[in-house]
């Protein structure tokens, strides 16, 4: 005699496959064991203890019906049209002389600012992060997609399209990391947010120098850890297509990998930076100098070559650096060291 309580014999409801990340969401919401091994609603059910249906509350039909409406429910909203164009059109310097240059950006651009500390970096990326509109001391204006941006865009937190990554960043939220990430992915209306906080984890810990767990409180994360995560949650996350960086050489995080991030991500990235390889990396430098862009340099041939062999020094750098900060001795002759 078939179970009373098996799909068979419950009110007919079409099959529903478990492979989309939502269906283990809408179990976990609703205290649901896992889905395991299991491909299909079906199959899940009828290998759910007799306790479990019959006091969960739920029959196949609504559960069958239940998770149709979560899918439904938590389709990803239609995204926003993407950023086409960022345009900077010139401003003037600190001593009132016009600059020489408009700017161009676009999703997927490494911009690398440089230039002696106090030559204005800072500030052209504060006219990006408000939008200038000739109202700052540059008198520069900035363009979206060609069109002068709304005052949602300007100076409300919710509108704007720059996000911000600087050298200073602690947390005040006493939260575990998880239960952060999860707030902001669940405040985002993602459509699988449990995969979108692990993804973000992951990448934070490859990039932080010195592993966390998820669990670990926001307030006990360095201040390497705290960008690691905040990197990430821009990149993956965020939905403002552009990326502001102050730096991030004495952030305590694998630069290289954060940049890749954005990347990979779409984002246009403008990078204030006294770091060689970091310089090289861009698809174009700025020069600032007297609180101007003086010049816009695009790398060589010889200067993406010569960038191997940076990532190379780098890379040995860090080595040397892992092993004092593990308590050893750098005492071999300088040939062997260099040679590890």
């Amino acid at each position: 005699m078939p179970d009373a309580l098996s799909p068979a014999t419950e009110p007919a409801a079409a099959d529903l496959p478990l492979d989309d990340p939502r269906c283990g969401e809408f179990l976990l919401l609703n205290h649901l064991p896992a889905r395991g091994g299991h491909t299909s609603l079906c199959t899940w059910w009828a290998a759910q203890s007799w306790d479990l249906r019959t006091e969960s509350g739920w029959d196949y039909e609504r559960l069958h019906d239940g998770l149709m409406a979560f899918l439904k429910a938590s389709e990803q909203p239609a995204a926003p049209a993407a950023l086409r164009t960022l345009e900077i059109f010139r401003g003037r310097d600190k001593s009132g002389q016009p600059e020489l240059h408009d700017l161009c950006f676009r999703p997927g651009d490494v911009i690398c600012l440089v230039g002696p500390t106090g030559a204005g970096k800072s500030r052209f990326l504060a006219d990006i992060e408000c939008l200038a509109q000739g109202d700052t001391p540059t008198g520069r204006v900035v363009r979206i997609d060609g069109q002068t941006p709304d005052p949602e865009s300007r100076f409300t937190g919710e509108g704007k399209i720059v996000a911000q990554i600087t050298q200073n960043m602690n947390f005040v939220m006493d939260l575990a990391v998880t239960e952060f990430l999860r707030m902001h992915a669940e405040s985002r209306a993602l459509a699988a947010p449990e995969s979108a906080v692990q993804r973000v984890l992951k990448a934070a810990i490859s990039m932080a120098g010195e592993p966390f767990g998820p669990d670990t409180p926001l307030t006990q994360l360095s201040g390497g850890q705290s960008r690691a995560l905040m990197i990430a949650d821009a990149a993956f996350l965020s939905p403002k297509p552009v990326v502001l960086i102050d730096e991030i050489e004495n952030a305590g995080v694998d630069r290289t990998r954060a940049l890749e991030l954005f990347v990979d991500q779409g984002k246009i990235v403008l990078l204030s930076t006294h770091d060689p390889l970091l310089a090289l990396s861009g698809a174009r430098r700025l020069v600032i100098r007297h609180g101007a862009v003086a010049q816009v340099i695009e790398p060589s041939a010889q200067e993406q070559a010569n960038r191997t062999h940076l990532a190379e020094l780098d890379r040995k750098l860090a080595g040397l650096r892992e092993r004092l900060r593990l308590g050893e001795r750098l005492d071999q002759p300088w040939s062997a060291l260099w040679k590890l």
